[in-house]
């Protein structure tokens, strides 16, 4: 993760008053509003830009007029919290409203309904991601996770039949470009290529789509999910793979991305889990997307044999 040298931040040491439940309260959720992460048990954090110091500012103010107390510092370091660990503090945070609203999404998808309220709610999870978006400080990851299905949501069934189909003899000796931070749908969706599609391919990691690149499991990449699919099953499709094995794992990669329980298999959870092990660890793009194919041959290996 880059991290820029010359970050600063602003700290809020806050003193809630000891009554006025409802005050504390208050002031809790205006704190989680703006973004910031807590600390320590009275330290609150956020980047130092002109707009979050004015927010501090103006919650410094409504604290002491509660009757508690609060003081604010900006600091270039922080003891013990060096700027790559505080970034990752942010976007674990984000993360877990993504998630929580990730799930809204599935939960309304599943449900399946149309019509003015389903419309109503969908504007509303639009709005919610919007508000997330303004405290993503540091593009957390897993906003296009959400920025993907909203866009699957809002496809039409003419959109999804007219799915390209790929000759796979104009994708060889390609780039193909995917996020980075692989997890099992890119990592499995690039070991398919590699091993279906495109021999030879060079896979490199960016966060935006580029018109000489093919992109995939990106907003608005080539191939991504398309309806139910996830990118895995999408890639599939689109070359008209009829490999048995390569069903399987994506039946596996499925259930494993979409968590939705829609082929009950759960063989590739673990394999999740270990990239994602592996992506805490430090390890770089490239090294996961190595081990994981390591990962798909041994089990494309064993699903052959079975």
């Amino acid at each position: 993760m880059a991290v820029k040298q010359k970050l600063t931040w602003l700290l809020l040491l806050v003193r809630l008053p000891a009554t006025h439940q409802a005050e504390r309260v208050s002031i809790w959720r205006k704190l989680k509003k703006s973004g910031a992460i807590q600390i320590q048990t009275s330290t609150y954090v956020l980047p130092d830009d002109p707009a979050r110091y004015e927010t501090f500012q103006w919650l410094t103010q409504h604290i002491r007029d509660a009757g508690g107390d609060a003081t604010l510092v900006r600091a270039r370091k922080i003891e013990g919290l060096p700027n790559e660990k505080l970034i990752s503090l942010f976007n674990a945070a984000r993360a877990k409203e993504y998630a929580a609203l990730r799930e809204q999404i599935r939960t309304r998808s599943s449900h399946g309904k149309r019509g003015s309220r389903a419309a109503s709610k969908l504007d509303r999870v639009r709005k919610q991601f919007r508000e997330i978006r303004q405290t993503d400080f540091f593009n957390c990851p897993r906003a296009q996770d959400v920025e993907m299905l909203l866009r699957r949501l809002e496809d039409t069934p003419s959109r999804e039949s007219r799915l390209a189909k790929g000759r796979t003899q104009d994708y060889r000796n390609k780039t193909w470009l995917t996020r980075p931070r692989p997890e099992i749908d890119r990592v499995g969706s690039a070991w398919l290529i590699r091993k279906f599609i495109d021999p030879k391919a060079k896979f490199i990691f960016g966060t935006k789509t580029k018109p000489s690149l093919i992109s995939f499991d990106m907003l608005d990449g080539d191939f991504t999910h398309r309806g139910d699919d996830c990118t895995f099953e999408t890639l599939i499709k689109s070359f008209r793979v009829q490999d048995k094995g390569a069903h399987k794992i994506g039946e596996m990669i499925h259930d494993a991305d979409l968590d939705d329980a829609k082929f009950e298999r759960n063989e590739c959870i673990g394999i999740d889990r270990v990239l994602k092990g592996w992506a805490r660890e430090g390890l770089s793009d490239q090294e996961i997307l190595r081990r994981g194919f390591q990962c798909f041959d041994a089990l494309y290996a064993f699903l052959r044999r079975v």
